[in-house]
């Protein structure tokens, strides 16, 4: 702030602390952002599990807290829209995913403001928002997928993938959790392996 009397600027320092502690974060945070361009999404739809995708599903799910849920491959774009649009919002998985991003948002803010938060976090949607809508689009050609429905549900699932593996990194910095060995980060796997992890019902990971 600049005051009539003295022409040079005064800085809270308190403010410029905390402005020194999230800066690092959002850096990380930018280039997470950066690299969900690479990630090849929706690449391999209804392909057979590979051992790699095999591994992924187990390690995620582990974490999740359903080591007993088996791998089960969709099919087609039907049954993966099908899937996601019957999906119970109160299953136990979707509420252990809900427990986690809740851990995950009050350790975020325990390191940086609301506001950083809030920004580093809508890079990371727009970016990933943005290079899976283009990818989505183009599967749902070679698919010959004209449920619009279904688009913005598979682009929905690796916006909240990313937002949740961002949330993920930032509690790495924060010295909470791994950085590599998060539910949400194995999550965020699948969807770079080019697949679409649909749902997790009783005893089954539905992936397309």
């Amino acid at each position: 702030m600049v005051t009539g009397d003295d022409p040079t600027p005064t800085i809270d320092p308190a403010a410029f602390a905390s402005l020194e502690q999230e800066t690092p974060i959002l850096v990380r945070l930018r280039r997470f952002a950066q690299g969900l361009e690479r990630i090849s999404w929706f690449a391999h739809l209804g392909e057979p599990p590979t051992p790699e995708l095999r591994k992924t599903a187990v390690e995620y799910l582990d974490r999740l807290g359903f080591p007993e849920a088996d791998l089960a491959i969709l099919a087609d774009y039907d049954d993966a829209a099908s899937a996601a649009e019957t999906h119970d919002w109160s299953s136990p998985a979707w509420e252990a995913e809900e427990l986690l991003r809740s851990n995950l948002t009050e350790t975020a803010l325990s390191v940086m403001s609301e506001e950083a938060l809030e920004v580093g976090l809508k890079l990371v949607a727009q970016e990933a928002g943005d290079a899976a809508k283009a990818a989505a689009e183009e599967q749902a050609a070679l698919w010959d997928m004209a449920d619009e429905a279904a688009l913005n549900l598979a682009v929905g699932a690796a916006v909240q993938a990313a937002h949740g593996a961002a949330l993920a990194l930032i509690a790495a910095a924060a010295g909470e959790e791994e950085a590599d060995d998060h539910a949400f980060v194995w999550k965020l796997r699948l969807f770079e392996q080019g697949r679409w992890p649909v749902t997790v019902i009783g005893s089954s990971c539905s992936v397309f």
